[in-house]
């Protein structure tokens, strides 16, 4: 069962400090676009496909903002078991796990066991590598500051 996450708190958790107190007068004023809150397990989530080079199965649900431009918030998802290749992004991710349990090997750095919870950050073009180490789908949250990519990577990670 995928566990419950309110992607509200995962803003707040991923705001790294951007939140700041509202003057009087922009209390007032509508906000110019509508709050959200998505569990992973949303029946209303459209789930695309990953890269061709992603393992079959593998899913992307965008929950907020255009792949194609700057900040935009997904659910990441692969099924049990399955091993994500080497690869790097132009964008920094900052990510939280909401399901499964995913090792994570960054280029140059000793491999992290994330659990539901889990905040990591990767940084931009950094080449990693991931294995979804339980039976059931590993679900990450991410925020990406550039555009949507994922290119696939030859070079080395432990």
């Amino acid at each position: 069962m995928i566990t419950q996450v309110v992607i509200r708190l995962l803003l707040a958790a991923t705001a790294g400090g951007l939140l700041t107190l509202a003057s009087p007068a922009s209390a007032t004023e509508p906000a110019a676009e509508s709050a959200l809150a998505r569990t992973a397990d949303d029946a209303g989530l459209l789930w695309g496909s990953c890269p061709p080079f992603m393992p079959a199965g593998c899913g992307i649900a965008v929950l907020h903002g255009d792949p194609a431009q700057a900040n935009v918030d997904i659910f990441f998802k692969v099924p049990g078991r399955a091993e994500i290749p080497l690869h790097w992004h132009t964008s920094a991710e900052r990510m939280v796990l909401v399901a499964g349990e995913l090792h994570v090997s960054y280029e140059g750095q000793e491999p992290e066991k994330l659990t539901p919870g889990t905040y990591a950050y990767g940084p931009a073009r950094r080449a990693h590598r991931a294995t979804c180490a339980s039976d059931v789908s590993c679900v990450l949250f991410i925020a990406f500051e550039s555009p949507l990519d994922a290119v696939p990577s030859v070079a080395a990670v432990p």
